[in-house]
């Protein structure tokens, strides 16, 4: 753990080291945003028969995500006349900073944890759920009707998703026997990974966790061909660039939170076979695994009707959580006791 290396006093040393930890973390998921968006241009392209960017920073396009970014930082800041201008300033914000105040909980490696919180599976879905507020200011404070359908969009989504969501990690709970990720964690590698024990909980969440991250099929708060762009229609610049940076910051803390619950973190598959590659190396495998993954999704599946997706969130999605609860329970009482 990071803060086992300091000293247990709060000191001017502490902190700077814990900001510099926090600088460099960000950077890193930064770094990923970038790379992340040109390697999904990329799986995109190739499963669809397209190029992909090939143009800015060699024949891979290395530089083109790099360029989009520099753009959108020097576009023009438009705020619409009619706007609530100190909401509409203040809701990207809202949306952007719980997607980087959940990394704190999430063990990267049994070395590498900013916070090594008693309820990290609680601090984690009770704070991604914050975003939800700033999608509906946005879509709110803009004074636009199809952005406020979209907010109203994202907030039905995004609360109807959460249930089957969080329901479906109870059994991993269940099994664990705590809310604590690194326990969670240490739990697989007495048995064996969730993903196995847990194979309809793991269906869910990865179905539910696409709908929370507002991704095709289910990117409806952002239906171009219904609502222009949803909740930020009219947003621009640097303040648009924060929503996205937060569904892809999202993107990475959910690769993360599954590789935790399902894929046993850091561990190495196979027992202590493969003990000798470190920690770090195999949860990197697994991370990118997920994001792949969800990438494929998003290339496959076309995107759902409004009324599509309720139904299935809730007639669907919600009695499998519940059923896998049940057995969940039964199957613990009888082997795991």
């Amino acid at each position: 753990m990071v803060q086992n290396l300091l000293e247990s006093s709060p000191s001017w040393t502490n902190f700077f080291i814990f900001f510099g930890l926090a600088t460099a973390l960000l950077l890193a998921v930064l770094g990923f945003v970038t790379y992340g968006i040109l390697a999904e241009r990329k799986v995109m392209g190739f499963m669809q028969g397209r190029m992909g960017p090939n143009q800015v920073g060699g024949s891979w396009g290395l530089l083109q995500t790099v360029a989009d970014v520099l753009k959108l930082l020097i576009k023009e800041d438009t705020i619409p006349k009619d706007a609530d201008r100190p909401l509409y300033i203040l809701a990207p914000v809202i949306a952007f900073t719980p997607a980087f105040l959940v990394l704190a909980a999430i063990p990267f490696t049994d070395k590498f944890q900013f916070a090594d919180i008693g309820v990290g599976l609680l601090y984690y879905i009770a704070i991604s759920g914050i975003t939800t507020v700033g999608v509906v200011a946005a879509g709110w404070a803009s004074n636009n009707k199809y952005s406020l359908l979209g907010g109203m969009r994202a907030a039905a989504q995004m609360i109807s998703y959460e249930v089957p969501l969080v329901m479906s990690v109870i059994g991993v709970v269940l099994l664990a026997g705590s809310l604590n990720l690194n326990e969670i964690v240490a739990s697989q590698g007495e048995t064996t990974w969730f993903i196995l024990l847990q194979p309809v909980a793991f269906l869910i969440f990865m179905i539910a966790s696409v709908a929370e991250l507002n991704r095709t099929p289910f990117d409806l708060p952002e239906a171009e061909s219904e609502l222009v762009a949803g909740y930020h229609v009219e947003y621009s610049g640097f303040r648009w660039a924060f929503f996205m940076l937060a569904e892809y910051v999202y993107l990475f803390a959910m690769a993360s939170l599954t590789t935790v619950l399902f894929l046993g973190g850091w561990l190495a598959p196979f027992g202590g076979f493969l003990d000798f590659i470190p920690g770090a190396i195999w949860f990197a495998l697994k991370f990118s695994i997920v994001v792949f993954f969800l990438i494929w999704i998003r290339v496959t599946f076309p995107r759902l009707r409004a009324d599509q997706l309720m139904e299935f969130g809730w007639k669907v999605l919600l009695p499998l959580a519940l059923a896998n609860i049940f057995f969940t329970a039964i199957i613990k009482e009888i082997f795991f006791k």
